[in-house]
Parts: C-alpha cells; sequence; structure tokens
C-alpha cells in the first residue's frame, strides 16, 4: 500500500494527461496516415499512395485511454478510502496531507504544529505497526 501512496499524485497527473489526449484526440495529425495501394485501371498494377484520417485508431486510443483513466481513478479512489480510514485523526490528516495533496513534511509539521521528524516517525509507525498486524494476521491462520 505504501508504493501506492507513493505513486498517487503520479496517478492523478496521469488521469489529467490522458483526459487532455482523449479531448484533442479528434482531427491530431497524428492520426493522418498514409497506405500504397495498386492501381490497376490501366491493366496493371501500379503502386500509388493515398492520405487519409485513420478513424480506427482514433477508436482504438480513444478505448485504451478511457480503459487507463478507469482504473486509475479506481485506484486513486481505493487509496483515498485506505487513508480515509485510519482511525486516528492525527496520522489521518498527516497521510492525506502527505500522501493525497503532496505536500511534505516540514509544512505538515508546521501545519499540525509539531516537529518534522515527529511527523516521518508517525508515518513509519504506522506502517511497521501495520505491517506487524498485517504479520500477525497471516501466522495465525
Amino acid at each position: 500500500m505504501r508504493k501506492r501512496l507513493e505513486s498517487y499524485k503520479s496517478m492523478q497527473e496521469e488521469i489529467r494527461e490522458l483526459r487532455h489526449k482523449l479531448e484533442h484526440l479528434y482531427g491530431s495529425e497524428s492520426l493522418i496516415a498514409n497506405d500504397t495501394i495498386l492501381d490497376y485501371r490501366s491493366g496493371y498494377p501500379v503502386p500509388q499512395s493515398v492520405v487519409g484520417y485513420d478513424f480506427d485508431k482514433e477508436y482504438r486510443l480513444a478505448a485504451r485511454y478511457r480503459n487507463r483513466i478507469s482504473r486509475l481513478e479506481k485506484e486513486c479512489a481505493e487509496t483515498e478510502e485506505f487513508v480515509e480510514a485510519i482511525p486516528d485523526s492525527l496520522t489521518r490528516r498527516i497521510f492525506r496531507m502527505h500522501y493525497l495533496e503532496g505536500r511534505s513534511q516540514k509544512d505538515i509539521a508546521k501545519a499540525v504544529h509539531l516537529d518534522r521528524s515527529t511527523v516521518g516517525k508517525k508515518i513509519c509507525r504506522f506502517f511497521s505497526l501495520r505491517s506487524g498486524y498485517i504479520d500477525s494476521l497471516q501466522t495465525f491462520h
């Protein structure tokens, strides 16, 4: 879960980038393609170049972008739910500010009136307690 928390801001940025690409996909010059056909009007195959808009490629790219956006939004929602489910109010606030808002530990320390090192320790302690809890569940079953 720590890796997902750390990649949350990047996922948000990727969603914005993909939405921008999706909005500007239609009519894009990158979808203009050329192909070679054989012209038999003279009775012999004569290669000719044809230029046109690739609607199939547009459809495939749009579908790919929508699927990726959907997966990223689901991951972001799960990450947000994880943070909001943290029982301790101070830890939840620290996690929200650090992982979801992308603020530095120094800024967070100022906002919650703690030392920067205390903020870092709270984050580390949460993960060490969480991994210990998961390990104890696994050995129990």
